[in-house]
């Protein structure tokens, strides 16, 4: 009962200045060379889960998920190998971060940052049961029992802090990887994922690469505004 007590708690927005301080803080997290490797691995925890998310949901059989220290992730599944259902568990990758951080803002909006880091702690628990490597479950045990900590242990102004910038670092991370998959050109591993969905539907895979990226920029556009206008209310 204390657990959904604490869970279902609504908290007050912070102050305008708090919320814009957090994503700047998050920008210069994504933005700077020495911190983007670690942002960029939580972005590959997302975006792995959303490969093994939606396979589930379409049908396929999840059979694993490994993380690795060059940031990358891989997610299998088994099924048919063409088909929407192979589609959309391709194109889920890239497009989770951004979804997840446009939910997550939604939350904050409503006032619902504890239950954010809660659904946070339920999913890295979940990817906990399908990782296959050694690595991969280091970081999803060190990442779940620092929120589960912070959840259970920090005051409502820390949990409120740091449920905006999980949120933030999400909507601003999510268009990076796409752009360097369009920067690296040719130089771009052929088994990408816009590599793949080129193979499954024949549309070349740097129109996909220009689609998931519009897709991050509309989620980050969305994610701000559902944010914003409790900011621009108080200032």
């Amino acid at each position: 009962m204390e657990i959904w007590d604490r869970a279902s708690a609504v908290q007050p927005v912070p102050e305008p200045g708090l919320v814009l301080l957090t994503g700047v803080v998050a920008l210069a997290l994504v933005l700077l060379p020495a911190t983007w490797p670690h942002v960029r691995l939580g972005v590959t925890v997302v975006h792995e889960a959303g490969h093994a998310v939606v396979a589930v949901l379409v049908g396929r059989r999840l059979q694993g998920i490994r993380l690795h220290a060059d940031t990358s992730g891989v997610t299998v599944s088994r099924g048919r190998p063409s088909g929407p259902g192979m589609v959309a568990t391709v194109a889920a990758g890239y497009l989770a971060p951004a979804a997840v951080g446009v939910g997550a803002a939604l939350l904050l909006a409503a006032g619902r940052g504890v239950a954010m880091l809660w659904l946070l702690l339920l999913l890295l628990l979940a990817l906990l049961v399908w990782v296959r490597n050694a690595y991969g479950v280091a970081v999803l045990v060190v990442a779940g029992v620092g929120v589960g900590l912070l959840t259970w242990y920090a005051g409502p102004q820390t949990q409120s802090v740091a449920a905006y910038l999980v949120a933030w670092l999400l909507l601003l991370a999510a268009p990076r990887p796409v752009l360097e998959l369009i920067t690296a050109g040719r130089r771009r591993s052929r088994t990408s994922d816009p590599d793949q969905l080129a193979r499954l539907t024949r549309v070349p895979a740097l129109v996909w690469c220009l689609l998931l990226l519009a897709a991050n920029l509309a989620g980050l556009g969305v994610g701000a505004l559902t944010l914003a206008p409790d900011v621009l209310d108080r200032v």
